[in-house]
């Protein structure tokens, strides 16, 4: 009896924390809030997790039990993930052996994880399933693929002085907090008719992509370190501060996904 009543209350808490409330005074409604810029919530809520979807991650004992209780639209984002860490990858092989080809690779594998991020959330509404774990996973595989792999991409092409790094850092941990922040957030923000979110605070982690795009024109052209260099140079060359001017682009994307008088209307 007691270990039910404990299991019981976990699964309140569980659903406590997980949950948003509905304009007035209606029920709470777990909804699959994605972090990206394409997030679905313009459509009706999905249902929220049974309770033995809890269950199955507190008391399965299976061998293989978190797979077991893997949904499709999970393998979808863990699919994003992957696709940010083989980006890296590449961008390791490009340091290694200078050829264009690993860079453009890591380029791709990003837009391939653009694509995942947004398929999960279809996949989750044509099954009309939700996810327990749908919003975290979700919002680590975007710091993966739209938020460290860039950064890796900019330091492989040339951004390499310890001034260029430490932007880099700083737009890294910009996204980590703008993801945390908007998880948090998110049923605070004010909500239309149909109890969508109206805007994003701050440049959603996904923009980045505009980076990544100016990164692959560069490539392109043979504007980076091993080739013709990048644009614009070296400021303050051969001192501490010695920086790219081209690394600005990444503080200004840091400071816009940090920023809360910048709103977003969502898709």
């Amino acid at each position: 009896m007691a270990k039910d009543a404990k299991t019981t209350d976990r699964l309140g808490s569980a659903i406590s924390s997980d949950s948003e409330y509905e304009e007035g005074n209606s029920p709470k409604v777990l909804k699959r809030r994605s972090s990206s810029i394409f997030s679905l919530s313009s459509q009706e809520p999905l249902p929220p997790p049974d309770e033995k979807d809890y269950i199955a991650y507190t008391e399965d004992e299976r061998h293989f039990s978190y797979i077991r209780n893997l949904h499709m639209a999970d393998c979808i984002t863990l699919l994003n993930g992957f696709s940010g860490f083989y980006s890296i990858v590449s961008c390791l092989r490009f340091t290694l052996t200078g050829s264009p080809h690993y860079v453009q690779r890591a380029h791709f594998f990003i837009a391939l994880g653009l694509f995942f991020d947004f398929f999960d959330g279809k996949v989750a509404r044509l099954r009309n399933k939700s996810s327990i774990l749908g919003q975290e996973l979700d919002s680590l595989a975007d710091l993966v693929s739209f938020g460290v792999a860039p950064a890796a991409i900019a330091f492989a092409i040339g951004l390499r002085t310890t001034c260029d790094v430490l932007v880099l850092s700083f737009c890294v941990l910009c996204g980590l907090s703008r993801l945390a922040r908007f998880n948090v957030t998110v049923a605070n923000i004010p909500k239309d008719q149909k109890g969508k979110s109206k805007y994003f605070e701050g440049f959603p982690i996904p923009t980045t992509l505009w980076l990544v795009a100016l990164m692959a024109f560069l490539v392109n052209k043979g504007l980076y370190v091993s080739e013709k260099g990048l644009p614009f140079g070296t400021v303050l060359e051969s001192t501490f501060f010695e920086f790219h001017p081209l690394s600005a682009a990444f503080f200004l994307q840091g400071c816009a996904m940090i920023s809360k008088s910048l709103h977003i209307p969502k898709l």
